[in-house]
């Protein structure tokens, strides 16, 4: 018997072809049997046999349900809400409420909801016209390699995604070259790709090698808790040095060595667009911390380095100062336990501007340095007279009163430095607690008490415009510089760690 059919027009779509700002609408008919059979799939007007996801295919593409009576042919317009219910019957699956809440909000976060891979499909099917969402989060969902093409396919489409977030889904080798054969071609709006935690080897390096070579969309890539060892170094060492896209890439907690890490560092040198790299939880040693300190001395993008947990002894620590002497751009060397590179404390900002300037950053936490080794490190900037070091991160290192005093010759060299160690040993007890101890906001609101006014009052009072808000720059400079509150280095860096937003602001309404 003849069908009848219910066309659906979906809302503006973006195609390949065509530029961001065109819209072309695409029509989908259902298309229903007269009587008796209760069968009803998804076909492209126009065309008998396509559809991006696999839609004509009989057994994706066909979902029994009852038909109560004969349709005639019309046209409406399907919201998102019923295309994506229509997905999830189509592919098989429960509707994800989070998903239908926030499908008009620009940030969607659905780790860990279990989607699999048919489950991402009917998002990805969604998404293919969505033009609100611009960040997306699937991380640990077991989406597979089927879940990574739906989503692929979408991003073909898709022009108004920025950020995604597939981590810690089994991705693999094959979800590896599904990703490179689309990076190769540069064609989504996509700057920002989480891949952590996905079983990536020295293979699925060399395909990132040939994908990211040719790639400059994107510009942050986090690769961390993968199974990359020195031959993958070599591969992504290769990659720096032809990429010319990249400003973020994190390649903590893999498999890097000696080889490894001379071979990253060597492909560092000839980089001139990476401001943030974290290495932390490798292998480097002493002979990857020379090559870093080479490194430091030639390139003149680098805005943040970790190399926490490197296995980086006073002796690399000698190393890397050799590099800090003549880098005039670093801000920043830390070796505290907040790690800057989590995803909750990740750098948020637009392709832009994303740095303040270059290499702003060195952690070295969790390396069994020295006060000697720290003694090189601030010595290094004392002798560099073009030093931008703003903070120098120790505070597992314990030092000496000795320490203190070449530290106070340093900072007479560089006023805007702010150095974090651990206790300072031959101290008393109660003088120790109020150099490092004292929490910095106790002092604060004792002060705020005694005099009683309200605390927002006095960090306005901080502001030479009463603005609710300043730079953190400018307001770390202004706390070193009132006498209300006596603060030492120490305190003020770690008041900036509790109220530096991800825009490099602080705010004073949390204090009203």
């Amino acid at each position: 018997m003849p069908c009848s059919t219910v066309r659906l027009k979906l809302p503006p779509l973006l195609r390949k072809r065509n530029p961001p700002g065109r819209i072309q609408k695409q029509t989908w008919r259902l298309k229903f049997p007269k009587e008796g059979s209760a069968k009803r799939t998804f076909v492209k007007q126009g065309e008998d046999n396509t559809g991006p996801f696999g839609w004509n295919q009989p057994q994706a593409a066909q979902v029994t349900l009852p038909v109560p009576c004969p349709y005639t042919e019309r046209s409406f317009i399907t919201g998102q809400r019923e295309l994506y219910l229509e997905a999830c019957k189509l592919v098989g699956v429960v509707p994800v409420s989070c998903f239908i809440r926030n499908m008009e909000e620009p940030y969607m976060k659905l780790n860990h909801h279990g989607l699999g891979p048919m489950g991402t499909k009917a998002i990805a099917i969604a998404l293919v016209s969505n033009t609100a969402i611009i960040r997306l989060e699937l991380e640990d969902n077991r989406i597979m390699q089927e879940g990574v093409l739906s989503l692929v396919e979408m991003l073909h489409e898709n022009y108004y995604l920025q950020e995604l977030n597939i981590s810690n889904n089994s991705l693999g080798l094959e979800g590896a070259k599904m990703i490179s054969d689309f990076l190769q071609k540069n064609i989504s709006s996509l700057w920002k790709l989480e891949l952590s935690g996905n079983n990536f080897k020295e293979e699925s390096a060399a395909l990132l090698y040939q994908a990211l070579s040719a790639n400059y969309r994107i510009k942050k890539l986090n690769l961390s808790h993968n199974e990359f060892s020195d031959k993958g170094g070599e591969y992504l060492g290769q990659m720096l040095a032809l990429n010319v896209g990249l400003q973020s890439l994190d390649l903590s907690w893999n498999h890097f060595h000696v080889q490894g890490a001379v071979a990253l560092c060597s492909g560092l040198q000839a980089n001139v667009t990476l401001k943030k790299l974290n290495l932390s939880m490798n292998g480097f040693g002493n002979e990857g911390a020379l090559a870093l300190g080479e490194v430091l001395r030639l390139n003149s993008c680098l805005t943040h380095v970790d190399v926490s947990g490197n296995n980086i002894s006073s002796k690399g620590a000698s190393k890397l100062s050799s590099g800090l002497e003549y880098n005039e751009t670093l801000q920043v060397l830390k070796g505290a336990t907040h790690q800057l590179f989590c995803r909750e404390a990740c750098w948020v900002s637009q392709p832009g501007d994303p740095f303040p300037g270059p290499c702003s950053l060195l952690q070295l936490f969790l390396n069994p340095i020295s006060m000697d080794g720290a003694v090189l490190l601030i010595l290094s900037i004392k002798k560099n007279p073009k030093s931008k070091m703003e903070e120098l991160d120790i505070s597992n290192v314990v030092v000496t009163e000795q320490f203190s005093k070449i530290l106070d010759g340093v900072y007479a060299v560089h006023p805007q430095l702010d150095v974090l160690y651990d206790t300072v040993k031959g101290l008393s007890g109660k003088k120790q607690a109020l150099s490092l101890r004292m929490k910095p906001m106790k002092l604060i609101q004792s002060y705020a008490d005694q005099h009683k006014i309200p605390l927002v009052d006095f960090f306005k009072s901080l502001n030479p415009t009463r603005a609710m808000e300043m730079p953190v720059s400018e307001f770390q400079r202004a706390l070193l510089q009132q006498n209300k509150v006596p603060m030492n280095q120490n305190q003020v860096g770690e008041l900036m760690k509790k109220l530096e937003d991800s825009k490099g602001m602080v705010n004073f309404s949390s204090f009203m």
